[in-house]
């Protein structure tokens, strides 16, 4: 059960930012594990559990461990996170619900960090097809979730005739939904589990839209 991340999840991942180094963190380690690593599994299963019933959907959640060959020379993460997203090669190609904690606080929402072009060109077919569908869905998602939708644009952005169409024609990548929360008393203590389950059942039928378009 979650019961919340603390000022000493904060403490640690400032102590890592500083200290990024076998010796500290071995002495450490049990205030990683205690304080960051189980309550990141147990938030993890909490939020996945409207999903697990849902074809191809898949938990992850990091672990504190960089990949050498990737990331020399430091040995550790800055942050832990987890993912909720189809079992697919990899992730920043599909789209995929996340929450991360860091030095400076938590985020959580919806990204599509780095699309293939040919699912954008998919995406662009399909919302040309059935506009009407997707600016409702733009709508109503962007209600709920109480924030906008955003993306990396493109200088020229891809003609349609649509003008209700060419905000989203424009999407290159670095499609998303976020919600920052600061280090302090907002992500401290269990609240934080029905604040991001919430956002994340908001931001549910955006997920499964731009899980169409896997090429």
């Amino acid at each position: 059960m979650f019961t919340g991340f603390t000022p000493e999840t904060i403490d640690f991942l400032w102590g890592i930012r500083m200290n990024n180094n076998r010796e500290w963190f071995q002495a450490h380690k049990k205030q990683y594990v205690e304080t960051l690593y189980e309550p990141m599994k147990a938030l993890g299963q909490a939020l996945f559990q409207p999903f697990q019933d849902r074809p191809g959907n898949i938990l992850k959640v990091s672990r504190i461990y960089r990949d050498a060959r990737l990331h020399p020379p430091e040995p550790y993460k800055e942050s832990l996170w987890l993912c909720i997203r189809q079992d697919v090669e990899w992730w920043a190609e599909n789209p995929c619900l996340f929450l991360e904690v860091n030095p400076e606080g938590v985020d959580y929402g919806f990204s599509l960090w780095h699309p293939r072009t040919a699912a954008m060109e998919d995406f662009r077919r399909e919302i040309s097809a059935r506009p009407e569908a997707f600016v409702r869905l733009m709508r109503e998602t962007e209600r709920a979730a109480g924030q906008s939708v955003t993306a990396q644009l493109y200088k020229r952005p891809k003609p349609t005739d649509n003008p209700a169409l060419m905000p989203y024609f424009a999407w290159k990548g670095d499609i998303g939904c976020i919600r920052h929360r600061d280090a302090g008393p907002e992500m401290f203590g269990p609240n934080l589990q029905d604040e991001a389950a919430g956002f994340f059942a908001a931001l549910t039928p955006l997920y499964e839209y731009f899980n169409r378009f896997k090429v």
